[in-house]
């Protein structure tokens, strides 16, 4: 295993044994580093011990069946923790998510959950978001006039995501893929984008995090709150 995949292991792995207990509903999130969060809930199902999960992906609903781990929709059950990665995590704890196109149900779940704990690797701590472009979740019928706000608001260009053909969302949207550049204020960004008609949400999480562990020489680091 190399040395990237070990650190998800053990940041993965971390969260489970140190958050998740039997009996309770979690939130399982979607991506590589969350992976190893899967894995691990798997094998204590196995185990004989009863935890149900809500996925944030399609993808992640058939790892969780390939593993034995119970599924209850979105909704049916209070989500004691979620567990999930990220694509950026600036030092206030805020977020840049979506680079696995799952956003949408990740917010949703992040938001539901009594706990959010974002499992990540060293380098993808930040000092301000904005090096990943951000995500933007948009229904199809608008995307070419969200395409121009965008260009016509912020100075950037909203790539559309997907070679070839445009990759669509489980909730059957489209992507853009924005180069904001350092975003100074995450929260008026995240606003303004959604107030554009057709924008579903962004890829910016704010004020959502509870707890970061990060893999660090081998081992696991809880940060501490900004």
């Amino acid at each position: 295993m190399q040395n990237a995949e070990q650190g998800k292991r053990a940041v993965g792995f971390a969260a489970v044994d140190r958050y998740v207990r039997t009996g309770m509903c979690i939130g399982l999130g979607s991506g590589t580093t969350a992976f190893w969060a899967i894995e691990r809930v798997g094998e204590r199902v196995h185990a004989g011990e009863e935890i149900t999960a809500v996925a944030t992906s399609s993808v992640t609903e058939r790892l969780c069946r390939e593993r034995g781990i119970p599924l209850v929709p979105f909704g049916e059950r209070d989500i004691a923790v979620a567990i999930d990665g990220a694509d950026e995590v600036a030092a206030d704890w805020s977020l840049t998510k979506g680079g696995g196109g799952a956003l949408f149900r990740e917010k949703a779940v992040a938001l539901a959950a009594e706990v959010f704990v974002v499992i990540v690797t060293r380098e993808k701590l930040v000092e301000r978001l904005g090096a990943f472009r951000t995500p933007v979740e948009v229904v199809p019928y608008a995307q070419g006039w969200v395409q121009r706000a965008i260009r016509s608001t912020f100075g950037v260009e909203a790539v559309l995501r997907g070679a070839g053909e445009p990759y669509i969302t489980d909730n059957g949207n489209v992507l853009f893929d924005c180069a904001f550049g350092s975003i100074e204020d995450p929260v008026a960004l995240d606003a303004q984008l959604r107030a554009l008609h057709g924008v579903v949400d962004t890829g910016l999480f704010i004020g959502l995090t509870d707890a970061v562990l990060v893999d660090r020489d081998g081992g696991v680091e809880a940060l501490v709150r900004p």
